[in-house]
C-alpha cells in the first residue's frame, strides 16, 4: 500500500510585480506556508511522501533567503520525505540553485536531478523526469518505457510538461505523451505545469498549483493524496484543498435597463472572506455611460475589501445617445469632444482598435465630469 502527496508549482519566490505592495507580501507568504499546509494534508491521510513535480522555485535564480527558508521548513517536517523535481522554471541549467539545494538540503529532503529510478518506498520505484532546460525540445518521460524495476514493483513516474501543444502549427517535440503511464508501464504519473486539477485517464494526473497565483482556472489551490494497493492497481485519487487565497472571475451580463450597481452587489461575497479574495469582475453585454460609470464607482468603492478586485470591461459595449452626452454637457468644448468621440468610435472605415480607444476616451471623459460638482 503506497501512499504520498501529489503537488507541483509553488513557484517559491515569485514576485508578483503587477500587484500593490501590501497585497505582493501577503501572497509570498502564503506561497512559502503552504509548504506547512501540505505537510499537513500529508500527515492526514498518512501519507510519508510529498511528491513536488516541478517549479518549486519560480526561477531559476531564487534569492538564497528562498531556498533557505523552503529548505527549513520541509526539515522542520522531519517526519515526511520531500522530493522535488527541477521544472521549466527552475531547470537543471540552474547548476547553482539545486547545486546549493544538494549542499544545504536536510536528509528528508530527495532532490530528483537524473532520469534514473529511484528508490521510493518499500515495493515501489519512482521514474523521475527533471527538465534539462526551460524548453527541452523532446520528450523527457519517454525514457520511462525502458527503465527496468523488478516484477511486483509499483512504478511511479514524475515529470513536468504539457501533454498538449498550444503553438499555432499544433506541433511541439516537448509534449508529454499522454499514453505515457500506459505505455511505460506505470502506476501512476505525477505531473507539474498546468495550474489546474486535472486528470488525463485513470493513471495521469496534473496536480494544479497548491496556491494559486492567477485568475486562469478558477479553482481553489489543492494537492492529490494518492494510494496504490499494488502494481496494476487503481490509484485511489483525493483532491485536498490547500490554498489561502482564493482567484474568482464573475460574469456580469449587463443590458442598458439593469441596475448594474445591484447586479454587483449580487457578485460580490459577503464576510471577512473578501480580505482573502481576489475577484475579476467580467462585464458582458451593452451598458449607457452612466451605468458603466456607476459600475466603475461600485468597484472602486467595494475594492479595499477584497486582496484584490477589478472590473474587465474588454467585452462590454457601451450604448451611447445624444441624451448621454447631455450629462457631460450641452454644449461647448467638453461637449464637442464627446460629440467627436462618439463618432470615431462608431467609424467603419477605422480600425476596432481605434474604435475602442475613441469609446474609452469617451467613457473617461463622462467618468470625469459625473465627478464634477454640479
Amino acid at each position: 500500500m503506497i501512499r504520498f502527496l501529489h503537488s507541483a508549482d509553488l513557484h517559491l519566490g515569485k514576485p508578483y510585480g503587477s500587484m500593490p505592495e501590501e497585497v505582493r507580501g501577503r501572497l509570498r507568504e502564503a506561497r512559502h506556508s503552504v509548504l506547512d499546509r501540505l505537510a499537513a494534508r500529508a500527515r492526514e491521510g498518512g501519507a510519508p511522501v510529498i511528491l513536488l513535480a516541478g517549479d518549486v522555485f519560480d526561477t531559476e535564480t531564487p534569492s538564497p533567503a528562498v531556498l533557505r527558508q523552503a529548505l527549513a521548513v520541509m526539515a522542520h517536517h522531519g517526519d515526511l520525505r520531500w522530493i522535488l523535481l527541477p521544472g521549466n522554471h527552475d531547470s537543471l541549467v540552474a547548476e547553482e540553485l539545486w547545486a546549493g539545494a544538494a549542499r544545504a538540503a536536510p536528509a528528508n529532503v530527495t532532490l530528483a536531478l537524473t532520469p534514473s529510478p529511484l528508490a521510493f518506498a518499500p515495493g515501489a520505484m519512482l521514474l523521475p523526469a527533471p527538465c534539462t532546460t526551460r524548453r527541452p525540445g523532446r520528450d523527457l518521460t519517454a525514457w520511462m518505457n525502458q527503465a527496468s524495476t523488478a516484477e511486483g514493483v509499483v512504478r511511479i513516474g514524475l515529470a513536468h510538461g504539457p501533454v498538449q501543444t498550444f503553438s499555432e502549427d499544433g506541433t511541439a517535440d516537448d509534449v508529454i505523451a499522454a499514453d505515457r503511464a500506459a505505455q511505460a508501464g506505470l502506476d501512476y504519473l505525477a505531473l507539474g505545469d498546468w495550474h489546474g486539477q486535472i486528470s488525463i485517464g485513470g493513471r495521469t494526473w496534473y496536480s494544479g498549483t497548491p496556491e494559486p497565483d492567477r485568475f486562469k482556472h478558477d479553482a481553489p489551490g489543492r494537492a492529490l493524496r494518492v494510494t496504490v494497493a499494488g502494481a496494476g492497481a487503481p490509484p485511489l485519487v483525493e483532491p485536498v484543498e490547500t490554498g489561502l487565497f482564493t482567484w474568482r472571475t464573475a460574469p456580469l451580463q449587463c443590458l442598458p435597463e439593469d441596475d448594474v450597481a445591484m447586479s454587483l452587489a449580487g457578485l460580490l461575497p459577503e464576510g471577512p472572506g473578501r480580505r482573502q479574495t481576489l475577484l475579476r469582475i467580467a462585464a458582458t453585454g451593452h451598458a449607457r455611460p452612466e451605468a458603466r460609470a456607476l459600475l466603475e464607482q461600485s468597484i472602486a468603492a467595494a475594492a479595499p475589501e477584497f486582496a484584490a478586485l477589478e472590473l474587465d470591461t474588454q467585452r462590454l459595449a457601451i450604448t451611447c445617445e445624444s441624451e448621454d452626452l447631455d450629462l457631460i454637457d450641452r454644449s461647448g468644448a467638453l461637449r464637442q469632444a464627446a460629440d467627436g468621440l462618439l463618432a470615431e468610435s462608431r467609424d467603419p472605415d477605422r480600425p476596432p482598435a481605434d474604435r475602442d480607444v475613441a469609446r474609452e476616451a469617451l467613457m473617461r471623459l463622462f467618468s470625469y465630469c459625473a465627478a464634477l460638482p454640479s
